[in-house]
């Protein structure tokens, strides 16, 4: 698996030749993973079925006990997870902002996710 790199603001990174690549990396398979978790259907005009159900599983209120299974669901699905070994989520209904941390196996090693919402 080959991935370029983000850079702290989630913009790809250029310029450094292949050291912009993760390359059969645990940490390619975290950042697709993030990603998709980020991306929201119907986003992608390549792909309208792709990324996660926000707008109808996820937002709103009632939606505890489905949001869970639904990032759970999309990290077990991503390309080169082998399997989600720990999963937390913390929803700040303060600030609306839901942070993920999971602990993944991929083909290349275990790795960590941690996203914010």
């Amino acid at each position: 698996m080959r991935y370029r790199k983000l850079d702290a603001n989630g913009d790809y990174t250029f310029g450094h030749g292949q050291s912009d690549f993760y390359r059969d990396q645990p940490e390619a398979v975290a950042q697709a993973v993030k990603t998709r978790l980020e991306l929201f259907t119907g986003e992608w005009f390549l792909d309208t079925a792709a990324g996660m159900p926000w707008r109808t599983k996820v937002l709103g209120k009632y939606t505890v006990t489905l949001y869970d299974f639904a990032i759970k669901q999309q990290i077990a699905q991503t390309d080169g997870v082998l399997s989600l070994d720990s999963y937390r989520s913390n929803l700040d209904p303060n600030t609306r902002v839901l942070s993920v941390s999971a602990a993944i196996s991929t083909i290349y090693g275990q790795t960590t996710v941690e996203t914010t919402l």
